[in-house]
């Protein structure tokens, strides 16, 4: 869901420098002046490897996949962990980082498609260097969706969905609130579908009035037209779909319901992984804990299904 923006960042870790026996190195690219990120090469160097692009979820989430008061590393983790197999990886910062920097934040003129926009965008730069035999999107959370369209917008190789959701998020925003808040289902499910409409509404619930805002209108009007059942069957590429059975926010439901959209697509539902891929064998305290706890590993069993899957489709 759209989170708060607030005029301050969190800036991205530092990478430390890299010592010899680190089996990737890290190059900073700017793409245009909103989008800039890491790129992640395998050393020694490898002629023409095939390069993952990460997308992240959902808010002003940076290259690692952090934000402010949510600092877990979980998109930088994974990108060490996929460059270890010999494959090249770019993470980057949305937009909305860049915007935040330079004091030009404006939310009610932020769309979904601009997401997309941004997705396509860095696919092209790297394809017109030339130097990646195969490039794939992967997303994480609404990063998924984007990659979703952004692979029908390209001549992407393969998609990777980690942690999507397989229902246009107006359903998923009405089942998750009206679980906790049973009181405010009635207005939740008028708002969306006005807002769905294009209408701008006045949400009258304390609860719903923050996520609700005016200015965040037009976005979710933009982000409920897509349907990611429908989206999914366009694809003509590989597509792997990963959820983890511990996920608080996108339940592994959302990955069956793309599977049974494209039942070619492969489907891996790793045990113990949460929503910022980490293992999580307590309870939903400790759950919550690894939002915040960068030092933390992500699930290594993510890595290793996206690899078969690579493996096997020759990617």
């Amino acid at each position: 869901m759209i989170k708060k923006i607030v005029l301050s960042l969190f800036l991205c870790i530092s990478i430390p420098s890299i010592a010899q026996e680190t089996p990737f190195k890290i190059t900073e690219i700017q793409i245009n002046s909103l989008l800039k990120g890491d790129l992640y090469t395998p050393v020694p160097e490898i002629k023409k490897p095939t390069l993952i692009i990460l997308i992240a979820g959902s808010g002003p989430t940076n290259r690692n996949g952090n934000q402010i008061g949510m600092q877990n590393n979980s998109l930088k983790y994974l990108a060490e962990d996929l460059t270890k197999e010999h494959r090249a990886v770019f993470t980057y910062d949305k937009r909305v980082i860049a915007q935040i920097i330079a004091g030009t934040v404006n939310e009610k003129d932020m769309r979904f498609e601009d997401m997309i926009t941004d997705a396509v965008t860095v696919f092209d730069h790297f394809k017109k260097t030339g130097n990646y035999s195969k490039i794939v999107f992967a997303g994480h959370s609404e990063g998924s969706q984007i990659g979703m369209i952004a692979a029908q917008q390209t001549k992407a190789d393969g998609f990777i969905s980690i942690a999507g959701p397989g229902r246009p998020i107006d359903e998923i925003l009405i089942d998750q609130i009206s679980k906790q808040a049973p009181g405010v289902k009635e207005e939740l499910i008028s708002s969306l579908e006005k807002i769905k409409k294009g209408e701008t509404v006045t949400v009258e619930s304390p609860l719903l009035s923050s996520m609700f805002r005016e200015s965040v209108q037009p976005y979710m009007t933009s982000w409920i037209q897509y349907k990611p059942q429908q989206e999914i069957q366009k694809l003509k590429i590989p597509v792997l779909l990963l959820n983890g059975t511990k996920d608080l926010q996108v339940s592994e439901s959302e990955a069956e319901l793309l599977k049974k959209a494209k039942p070619d697509a492969s489907l891996v539902i790793i045990p113990n992984m949460n929503h910022v891929l980490k293992t999580i064998t307590g309870d939903d305290a400790e759950n919550r804990t690894s939002y915040n706890k960068p030092e933390t590993r992500n699930t290594p069993e993510l890595a290793q299904a996206i690899n078969l899957f690579l493996k096997k489709h020759k990617l």
